[in-house]
């Protein structure tokens, strides 16, 4: 596949993911992929299998986080790797608290797919907003 496909598969998978859209990312994702979020003492670290893992992130993430992404992801691609540089804000919603986070995703696009996701986000700033206020 081109680097041009992988591309447009990988930007399609963040659209469905923008508009909630559970089935149109089950639908672009390899029924084996492995989607890897690095980290401890944040609730969405792990690594995730298969659709069924996938189904579960999306619902941890959902219950967990409020996120927006307030500036389109820049796309770099070579081979059939995708990198997708962005930037969010959100708010952790057991402790409402805020946390801005500047991240990188390494995506594998094979046969038209997306087998393969490792987040390199900013572990720090997501388990920070996490803790719960102790000081009372």
């Amino acid at each position: 596949m081109s680097i041009e496909e992988n591309t447009r598969i990988v930007k399609d998978f963040f659209a469905a993911l923008g508009r909630g859209d559970r089935q149109g990312l089950l639908a672009s994702c390899a029924d084996d992929i492995e989607w890897i979020i690095p980290g401890k003492d944040w609730a969405l670290a792990g690594t995730y299998r298969g659709h069924a893992g996938l189904t579960s992130l999306l619902q941890k993430a959902s219950e967990a986080t409020q996120i927006s992404y307030p500036a389109p992801p820049e796309f770099v691609a070579q081979g059939d790797r995708v990198l997708v540089i962005g930037f969010a804000k959100g708010t952790v919603r057991s402790t409402n608290k805020a946390f801005e986070d500047h991240w990188v995703f390494t995506i594998t696009v094979r046969d038209r797919k997306l087998t393969h996701i490792r987040e390199y986000i900013d572990t720090q700033a997501l388990a920070e907003a996490s803790k719960e206020d102790t000081s009372n």
